[in-house]
């Protein structure tokens, strides 16, 4: 496989693995990836597992021509990666060793290999030249043992990534990337999300044109799609709206229960996915746990407990920092039903977890009683998509102004070409006989000049699920030059306006009945015409936005200001009085000095 005319790859596919890491079913075996910069010093980026030793020794000296590599990059010293790190160095004594303070005490101890004063210590932003090539290393503790590290190349813009961007699968197997990876990191490196978040920021400083990972394909095309579902994977956030219903059944009657919610869901419309906890890869049923933004477990009870594979699913989700999710349980029992009670037990220190109103109870097998409860848990679950759908949403719920706060709001409008959006954090509802809404919007937003002129608007209440790429992708750019809901699955009201597909808990569509001019802003005064509620989770306040969501500035070692809407910092003595942040475009009555 050629990367480049100077980077090689002399990794191996090792097809006949059954288990990665003991644990995970491997179906179609797995790569292990190491490459070679050619240039005036040769580097050597990583080992391979000791399964495929043989074969990577020939590939690399096929690689070299004759010629001594001068360094060996060790990215990470996991066994499937560093187990031929001993073998590569006492065949070329002169060659030196690069790693981090952490890399080092661990060759010690895998390995009796003495390297006094071949050991190349890097630390965070050091670079090494190897003629043409520059090397820049960046630590990436925890992503996901202590010691991990990537490396940039700066003239060809080669990400090597370590672990990150990995996937299941050999080389010689073409499928898509998606399940295999998602497999990957959940299991792998799940647990930690946050080093990962960490990694990713250092990354968007980066001009990278390919990612080279030490499992998987290297990804050359569409980087903002891996990128994006990493940062969705690491920060816990659903992937995509579906059920999957996770069963443990020991005669077959809990079984049936599973399978006929999941029937009452496939007919409201839903996608649902059904594993069988005593059956299925594990692997898998854990990777579409974080897949997908509910679970329903149904499990039967035993010896006054849970059903061991429910127990066992159940931990392997706590491992991997299961949370974000919306919950329903089914339990059986033919005395002394304990299941529930255990199962969301298990949950206890988890972050972020809804429980369904519905629990449905079997007694031995399902009774007419169990039918009417699994309506109504469906009925529960299909709540969002319900409201979504053009034939059967309530359009005139107005408890949907229930979650007008001091929150954060995107205005939806449409300039007659285009649809385009909004964030804003001043609505207030004024009156129920008719039911009005007053939205402020600043005159220098375009989205003022498309609501004066069509006099029709959508306000969506954001909910705390929100990340920040959403208030980036409707607050700091405008809508005159971006199109914002570029590559966005859109839903429309009735008025015709877009309304978000997710992230919020609510929205309204409103039609301008006056409007008050009030010098730097203009207030819409309008009815409501339509009102749909999304979901019950939180509305989005500006307190939770500035604690949770929005990252933390990076002011160290800084003077000037700092604005409390986006971050942007200004550095100076002094902020003009008329500043206007380059950004969020919020004045300077919203910045702060640094410090």
């Amino acid at each position: 496989m050629k990367i480049t005319d100077t980077i090689k790859y002399v990794g191996v596919n090792d097809e006949t693995i059954d288990l990665f890491e003991g644990q995970y079913r491997m179906l179609h075996g797995v790569s292990y990836n190491s490459y070679v910069i050619l240039d005036e010093k040769i580097a050597i980026m990583d080992t391979v597992d000791r399964r495929a030793t043989e074969e990577w020794l020939s590939n690399l000296e096929r690689v070299l021509e004759g010629r001594t590599p001068d360094y060996l990059i060790v990215s990470h010293m996991e066994p499937d990666h560093a187990a031929n790190i001993q073998r590569v160095a006492e065949k070329y004594p002169e060659m030196k060793l690069v790693g981090n303070a952490k890399t080092f005490p661990m060759i010690a101890q895998f390995f009796d290999l003495n390297i006094e004063g071949r050991e190349v210590i890097v630390k965070e932003g050091d670079t090494l030249s190897l003629g043409s090539h520059t090397l820049q290393f960046f630590m990436a503790p925890m992503v996901h043992w202590p010691e991990v590290m990537v490396t940039y190349e700066q003239s060809e813009k080669v990400l090597f990534s370590a672990d990150g961007f990995g996937k299941f699968g050999s080389l010689s197997v073409e499928e898509p990337w998606e399940d295999e990876a998602r497999r990957y990191f959940i299991n792998i490196v799940g647990k930690y999300g946050a080093p990962v978040q960490a990694l990713l920021k250092k990354a968007a400083a980066l001009d990278v044109a390919m990612i080279c990972p030490l499992h998987g394909p290297v990804l050359t095309e569409n980087l903002e799609h891996y990128i994006g579902l990493y940062d969705t994977w690491s920060s816990y956030r659903p992937e995509e709206k579906g059920v999957l219903i996770a069963y443990a059944s020991i005669y077959g009657n809990t079984r049936k229960a599973a399978e006929a919610l999941a029937d009452e869901l496939t007919r409201a419309g839903q996608q649902v996915c059904v594993m069988d906890l005593c059956r299925c890869d594990l692997a898998q049923a854990v990777s579409d746990a974080f897949r997908y933004d509910r679970l329903v477990l149904a499990c039967a009870t035993y010896d006054g407990g849970m059903y061991l594979p429910m127990e066992d699913y159940l931990n392997h989700l706590k491992a991997k920092n299961f949370q974000k999710r919306k919950i329903g349980l089914m339990e059986n029992g033919s005395w002394a039903p304990t299941a529930a009670k255990v199962m969301k037990g298990m949950f206890e220190k988890s972050k972020n977890i809804t429980w369904l109103n519905t629990t449905v109870k079997i007694m031995s097998s399902l009774s007419e009683e169990n039918l009417q409860q699994l309506e109504a848990m469906a009925e529960e679950l299909s709540r969002e998509y319900i409201a979504q759908s053009e034939e059967r949403a309530n359009k005139n719920d107005m408890t949907a102004l229930f979650k007008i706060g001091y929150g954060l709001y995107v205005v939806t409008s449409n300039d007659g070409t285009r649809d385009n959006g909004l964030i804003v954090n001043t609505v207030t509802q004024l009156t129920d006989q008719p039911f009005r809404v007053a939205v402020n919007i600043n005159k220098a937003n375009y989205s003022h000049h498309i609501i004066k002129k069509t006099g029709i608007l959508n306000v969506n209440c954001l909910s705390v699920d929100a990340p920040f790429r959403v208030f980036q992708n409707f607050g700091f750019q405008s809508g005159r030059q971006a199109d914002k809901f570029a590559g966005w699955k859109t839903c429309r009201s009735d008025n015709g306006l877009v309304f978000l597909p997710k992230y919020i808990n609510a929205f309204m569509s409103l039609k301008v009945e006056q409007y008050v001019d009030l010098d730097t802003h203009g207030m819409f005064i309008c009815t409501v015409t339509e009102a749909r509620v999304m979901s019950d989770r939180d509305t989005m306040t500006y307190t939770y936005y500035q604690k949770n969501v929005k990252p933390k500035p990076e002011t160290e070692g800084k003077k000037g200001f700092v604005c409390k809407i986006c971050g942007y910092i200004y550095e100076g003595d002094t902020l003009p009085d008329d500043y206007i942040c380059p950004l969020c475009k919020h004045g300077a009555a919203d910045f702060e000095p640094i410090g």
